[in-house]
């Protein structure tokens, strides 16, 4: 499942952030990649372990936290620590797909999903779309500023080269209470039909039967 979240940050908090990262130290992005993805990586980083990579990205944790259709999507356990990356002239991605698995300052964390934050507007530089590959062939994606996606970790994807201006974005993946992303999305179906329910009709005892069933599922499927 991949899902567009909109306004994660909004317009002034993503300009604040966009500010505080062109202002920061970039360093080669292969650094933070294996000797597979360094062979179709041409882009910049903030450093990995750097303590103003830490406490921005702290604050784009907190920002995904307080996003409801995040939350509901996403069902996080834990978070990877979120990076930043930079491409312009030319820079790209090459096909890849994500490690299985993040060391993070909380421990490990498995990749179930990928997320993606926007920090520059799709009209400020050419090329750079983030491209995803399912078994409904090729997505394309390219946000407003503030804007995150949300995908699964399991899949192929890819930035195309910039050939105008600078794509800047943070990036993290998460480890989800349930890991079967089949099983996540008919929860967050679920989910979304009982709020629907819910401002339709109020708490009323079928939306109270069918939250019970969502807990239940989610007791079966949950992992901790």
């Amino acid at each position: 499942m991949m899902l567009h979240i909109p306004g994660v940050l909004s317009r002034g908090d993503a300009e604040r952030l966009r500010q505080a990262v062109d202002a920061a130290e970039w360093v080669d992005g292969r650094q933070t990649v294996g000797a597979q993805g360094a062979r179709v990586k041409q882009n910049r980083q903030l450093p990995e372990n750097d303590p103003n990579t830490r406490a921005l990205g702290q604050g784009v944790l907190e920002a995904v936290r307080r996003s409801p259709l995040f939350m509901a999507a996403a069902l996080p356990l834990r978070f990877s620590d979120p990076l930043f990356n930079r491409y312009e002239s030319g820079e790209t991605y090459g096909l890849h797909v994500d490690g299985s698995v993040r060391l993070a300052s909380s421990g490990h964390v498995r990749t179930d999903l990928s997320c993606t934050l926007f920090l520059a507007d799709p009209e400020t530089y050419d090329g750079g779309e983030l491209e995803v590959v399912d078994t409904y062939g090729v997505h394309e994606v390219k946000l407003p500023a503030g804007d995150a996606i949300l995908y699964p970790s399991t899949s192929l994807h890819r930035v195309t080269p910039v050939t105008r201006g600078a794509r800047v974005a943070s990036f993290f993946w998460l480890q989800s209470l349930v890991r079967d992303d089949g099983a996540r999305g008919l929860l967050f179906d679920m989910d979304k039909s009982i709020q629907a329910l819910r401002a339709k009709h109020g708490d009323s005892e079928e939306a109270v039967a069918l939250t019970g069933v969502y807990h239940n599922l989610l007791r079966r499927w949950a992992e901790t």
